[in-house]
C-alpha cells in the first residue's frame, strides 16, 4: 500500500468506527490486565463469559491471591490453556502486591516482567488503560497488515514496527482497535467481506471476494 493513501485508509475506518474500544469487559486496570492475559489464543467473548462471574468478587490482586489457583481454574476452565493461565494470573497478582503496591505498572518493561505478560499484552494495557499510542499485533492485525499491504511483515514484531512508522500520528492511538475490529468483522481469515469493506479500493489484496 502506498504511503500516500494510508491517511485515507484510517480516515475511513475512523468514520465507520468513531470510538473503537476493546471488547473485553472489565471494571479497572487490574481486571483488564487479567482479561488480556486470559485472552491469549481465546476469543474475547469466551473470556467475558468466564470473567463475568469472576470479576464480580475479584477486583484486586489481593482478592485474586486469596481466591487461589484451584478456584480460579474453576472460573476459567472453559478458556484454552486455563491451567497455565491460572498459574500466571496468581503469580502476577503476587508480584503486583510485592513490587508495585497492588497497582498495575505503567511501563512496558515492568509489565513484561510479570508472568504471562508478553509484548502484545503489555501493548494492549498501555494503550487501553494508559492511553499510549501502542499497537498490539494479534492474529487479526497481523493478517490485515499483510493482506492489505499496509504493513507487511514475517512476524508480529515486524508488523508492529512497520505500523508505528506508517500509521499517521493522528490515528495511532486508536489504530490498534480499528485494525482488530476490521480484521474480526470484515477482513476475516477464511473469507474476507471485501464488497462491504470501506477500504476495498485502497487495499492491495489480490484475492478479493465479490458479492454473491
Amino acid at each position: 500500500m502506498k504511503r500516500a493513501v494510508i491517511p485515507q485508509f484510517f480516515a475511513r475506518l475512523k468514520a465507520a468506527m468513531p470510538e473503537p474500544e476493546t471488547e473485553l469487559e472489565y471494571d479497572n486496570v487490574y481486571q483488564l490486565l487479567v482479561a488480556v492475559v486470559l485472552s491469549a489464543q481465546a476469543t474475547d467473548a469466551g473470556v467475558n463469559r468466564a470473567t463475568g462471574p469472576l470479576f464480580e468478587t475479584v477486583k484486586t490482586p489481593a482478592q485474586m491471591v486469596a481466591l487461589g489457583e484451584r478456584r480460579l481454574i474453576g472460573h476459567i476452565k472453559t478458556i484454552g490453556l486455563f491451567r497455565m493461565k491460572a498459574k500466571n494470573v496468581i503469580a502476577l497478582s503476587r508480584l503486583l502486591i510485592e513490587r508495585h503496591g497492588g497497582e498495575v505498572p505503567h511501563t512496558h518493561e515492568e509489565l513484561q516482567a510479570l508472568p504471562g505478560v508478553g509484548r502484545k499484552t503489555a501493548n494492549v494495557v498501555m494503550n487501553v488503560a494508559f492511553g499510549e499510542a501502542t499497537i498490539a499485533v494479534d492474529t487479526h492485525i497481523f493478517r490485515v497488515g499483510n493482506r492489505t499491504g499496509l504493513a507487511p511483515g514475517k512476524n508480529p514484531l515486524e508488523v508492529e514496527l512497520k505500523l508505528l512508522k506508517r500509521v499517521p500520528e493522528e490515528y495511532r492511538l486508536h489504530a490498534h482497535h480499528w485494525l482488530i475490529l476490521h480484521g474480526r468483522y470484515t477482513c476475516k481469515a477464511r473469507k474476507p467481506e471485501c464488497p462491504a469493506c470501506v477500504v476495498n479500493d485502497l487495499c492491495t489484496f489480490r484475492g478479493k471476494t465479490t458479492a454473491a
